[in-house]
């Protein structure tokens, strides 16, 4: 967690998932701050946060949410609080974090449970371009 740039988030993801790979690229093209960088879940930092903060992949294995500040954010918590850095118009989403998070994991849930059937699986984790390198930790 030390590789942590000062004032920057980390975007852990699921690497080997098609719609958290567009997701980031998403977050990437919006992020004009360069506010955020990433990881995979499935990487050396990925696997020390999850220790650290004792979260259980079979229970939460999409988009996290790490900054050195306020720790971890999962689920429809940390897309919201993404999405609230990334500037008009995206940042309106985060009028949502008025729901209770129960309610609004419903859904996430329910699209995290179905995204390989529905947007595919690689089988190994995405390689940034040489371009985007310095927005990967790992």
């Amino acid at each position: 967690m030390d590789q942590l740039p000062k004032n920057k988030k980390l975007i852990l993801f699921d690497g080997v998932c098609n719609l958290c790979n567009r997701a980031v690229q998403y977050v990437i093209k919006h992020d004009k701050q360069h506010l955020f960088v990433f990881a995979a879940l499935e990487s050396r930092i990925g696997k020390e946060i999850l220790k650290t903060y004792n979260i259980d992949t079979s229970k939460t294995d999409s988009i996290l949410l790490y900054s050195k500040k306020n720790g971890v954010k999962v689920k429809s918590t940390a897309a919201l609080l993404i999405a609230k850095d990334l500037g008009f118009p995206r940042n309106g989403l985060s009028l949502f974090l008025i729901v209770p998070a129960f309610i609004r994991n419903v859904v996430y849930d329910f699209i995290a449970k179905n995204r390989y059937k529905w947007f595919g699986k690689q089988d190994a984790c995405m390689i940034p371009t040489k371009a985007l390198e310095t927005r990967f930790l790992e």
